[in-house]
C-alpha cells in the first residue's frame, strides 16, 4: 500500500525537476515582459460572461483584468487591476484541502473525500449518485463542503476561524469576508444545500449539514485581490512556505499530493483540456480568479470575471497559457499555449 503514493510522489518530483530546469534561465526582465504582454494581448477580449447564478457576481465590472507572477523568493511582477477585491470562490478549495492534509494527513483526504476527478460540472449532484464514494474530490462543491466539515473543531466558530486563518496564512495578510457576496450566495444556495444533505445521508459529511454549508459559503466569500492569489500560489511553489512571511503553511511532503489534485481537477470538467494546453496545476473560481503553480519556481495569478461555459475565466486561462508557453514551464515540457 505504501508503494503507490510513493510512486506518484516520485513522478511529480521528476516533473517538478523538469519544470525547474526549463525555468532556470528566466530573468526578472522575462517575467515582467510576459506579464505585460499577456495583459496587453488579452485585455480587450470580450468572450464569456460573469457568473449570475450567484446574483451579486453579475454586478462585478466585467472589464477588470489583472495578471501577476510571484516567485518563490517573493519577487512580484504584475500588470492591470491588482487592488480590486473579488470573492475567492472555488480557488479556496485546494487551500482548505491542504488544511485537512496538514491536520490529518493526505490519507484522510483520500479516504474520507477522494482524489478522483468527476468529469462533471463542479456543482453536479448526479456525481453523488454515480460514484460510490459520493464526494470524490475536494475541488468540486461536494468534496469542498465535506472538507470544511472535516476541519478539526468543536464549534462552527472554531471551524470558521481555522478555515479563514489558513487562507490568510497563504495570502500573508488579514482577509475579510465580502458580506454582500456571502448573503447573496447563502440565500440562493439550494443546490449546495442539497449536496450537503445528500453527503450527510450517505455518511460522507462530518459535521451538521447547515453548519458545513455556512462555513463553506463564507470561505467562498472571502475577499482577495490578484496579488493575494499569486502569493497563495507562490507559497505552494515554495514548498509550503509563504515567501512574504516565512511561515510554513503546509508540510513540504504534502505539496506534491495537493498539486496532483489541482492538476487533475482544478479546471473542473475541462481539466484535461487545461493540462493539454498549459501543463500546470491550477485552480479556478467563478469569481474570476485563477492561480497556477510552477513547482519550485513561481505562481501565476489572474483576475477577470467573464467565464466560459465550464466556469473558468476566459482572459485568465488565455493569459496563463500564454505565459506558460512563453516561459516554457509546462510540467511535461514547453506547451504551445494554444
Amino acid at each position: 500500500m505504501l508503494l503507490r503514493p510513493l510512486k506518484y510522489t516520485l513522478a511529480l518530483a521528476l516533473l517538478a525537476v523538469s519544470a525547474s530546469s526549463l525555468a532556470a534561465t528566466i530573468t526578472a526582465q522575462d517575467y515582467q515582459r510576459v506579464v505585460k504582454e499577456a495583459y496587453a494581448k488579452f485585455k480587450d477580449v470580450r468572450e464569456g460572461a460573469n457568473a449570475d447564478y450567484i446574483p451579486i457576481l453579475a454586478t462585478v465590472p466585467s472589464e477588470m483584468f489583472g495578471v501577476a507572477i510571484i516567485t518563490r523568493d517573493g519577487e512580484v511582477y504584475s500588470a492591470g487591476e491588482l487592488d480590486y477585491e473579488f470573492s475567492i470562490q472555488s480557488v479556496s478549495k485546494p487551500f482548505t484541502a491542504s488544511l485537512i492534509m496538514q491536520q490529518q494527513g493526505p490519507k484522510t483526504l483520500r479516504e474520507k473525500i477522494g482524489v478522483e476527478p468527476t468529469g462533471l460540472p463542479f456543482n453536479s449532484k448526479i456525481a453523488l449518485e454515480i460514484y460510490e464514494e459520493r464526494s470524490v474530490n475536494p475541488l468540486v462543491n461536494a468534496g469542498a463542503i465535506a472538507a470544511v466539515s472535516l476541519v478539526e473543531a468543536d464549534s462552527e466558530k472554531a471551524r470558521w476561524q481555522q478555515v479563514l486563518g489558513n487562507i490568510e496564512a497563504y495570502a500573508g495578510r488579514d482577509l475579510e469576508v465580502l458580506e454582500e457576496v456571502y448573503d447573496s450566495e447563502y440565500e440562493t444556495a439550494w443546490g449546495n444545500r442539497a449536496i450537503a444533505n445528500l453527503l450527510f445521508n450517505y455518511g460522507r459529511l462530518y459535521s451538521e449539514p447547515e453548519q458545513a454549508l455556512r462555513v463553506y459559503t463564507r470561505q467562498c466569500s472571502i475577499g482577495i485581490n490578484t496579488l493575494d492569489l499569486a502569493m497563495m500560489g507562490a507559497t505552494l511553489a515554495n514548498e509550503g512556505v509563504n515567501p512574504k512571511t516565512g511561515k510554513r503553511v503546509l508540510d513540504k511532503a504534502h505539496v506534491p499530493e495537493l498539486l496532483a489534485i489541482m492538476a487533475t481537477a482544478g479546471f473542473y470538467d475541462e481539466s484535461g483540456e487545461w493540462m493539454y494546453r498549459a501543463g500546470l496545476p491550477a485552480k479556478t473560481g467563478v469569481g474570476g480568479g485563477i492561480v497556477a503553480v510552477v513547482p519550485g519556481k513561481f505562481a501565476i495569478a489572474t483576475f477577470s470575471p467573464p467565464l466560459n461555459p465550464a466556469g473558468n475565466s476566459v482572459r485568465g486561462l488565455k493569459a496563463i497559457s500564454y505565459i506558460a508557453a512563453e516561459l516554457g514551464v509546462g510540467l511535461y515540457g514547453p506547451n504551445a499555449g494554444e
